[in-house]
């Protein structure tokens, strides 16, 4: 019995031993991510320093200072969790509906900042929906990236995030202009001309607009500071020339994508602008 005994005791502190082993297994990444976590959190230095001059200066900007980094730190770390997961997966259903997340959230904030054009929130994401597509399609049909959660997911998170801007300055600058030269576009109208003929010059400089900081900064890239792809490639430790091989392959790619969703989303506009008898919709064109 006491044979028995000892036995069973071995037993059950060698099954004990193995549950804290595979616990400890189990939890090695949250131990990892707190360890990496302390360089961020002493980062949080400059955060109060900044909060600091806010209250000297009675900007009274500390409160909003501190929520936006909460809610970055929130965000990012959920997403990085995401992220990880997905990755491990390597299933393509993950990649696509990341990728409609994507587009869908930048959708809705495109269309807030052109709250006055109507359908705007789908008109946005259906324009950044084509212009990231298309992109990304010619990117993995020429074998410039392969289609794997690690490549695809940040590739289309940069090119959603780069054609949301655009893509809401577009169509905000072609409501605005249209608004403030009314009496152009309808003696255009009176004249016979389509509302495309007719505002055309308003879109044309809406473009124009909303793209020039894109190929402004693709004229500057390297020479007032390091894009952020670089950087983080450089730091990772991949050697620069390697770093700024991608880095080409981002302009390159950002140019396409937000050329093709401004265009788009002009033409998705212009229906929403005018009535079936080819006028000025009054409604659109009445608030500030």
């Amino acid at each position: 019995m006491k044979i028995a005994s000892g036995a069973a005791t071995g037993l059950g502190l060698g099954l004990l031993e193995w549950e804290w082993e595979f616990d400890m297994g189990q939890l090695g990444w949250m131990v990892d991510y707190l360890k990496g976590m302390m360089k961020p959190v002493m980062a949080l230095a400059v955060v109060l320093m900044a909060v600091a001059l806010s209250y000297a200066q009675r900007l009274r900007l500390e409160r909003e200072m501190l929520y936006a980094i909460f809610r970055a730190f929130l965000q990012l770390s959920v997403i990085g969790f995401v992220l990880q997961f997905i990755f491990n997966s390597q299933n393509i259903g993950w990649i696509v509906l990341a990728y409609l997340f994507m587009v869908s959230v930048a959708g809705y904030t495109a269309g807030q900042r052109a709250k006055h054009v109507p359908r705007g929130k789908y008109i946005a994401g259906a324009s950044i929906l084509a212009g990231t597509a298309v992109t990304l399609f010619l990117l993995v049909l020429l074998n410039v990236f392969p289609f794997t959660p690690r490549y695809i997911i940040p590739v289309a998170g940069m090119m959603v995030g780069n054609a949301m801007a655009v893509t809401g300055v577009t169509m905000k600058r072609l409501r605005d202009d249209i608004r403030t030269q009314m009496n152009l576009v309808e003696t255009a109208l009176a004249l016979g001309a389509t509302p495309r003929q007719a505002t055309f010059q308003q879109g044309k400089r809406a473009l124009v607009i909303a793209l020039s900081p894109v190929i402004d900064n693709a004229k500057t890239v390297g020479l007032i500071s390091l894009p952020g792809a670089m950087t983080g490639l450089i730091m990772g430790g991949a050697s620069p020339l390697e770093a700024i091989q991608l880095q080409i392959v981002v302009m390159n790619m950002l140019i396409g994508a937000t050329t093709v969703s401004s265009i788009m989303s002009t033409y998705l506009c212009w229906p929403g602008f005018f009535t079936k008898a080819y006028q000025l919709e009054a409604k659109v064109f009445s608030s500030e």
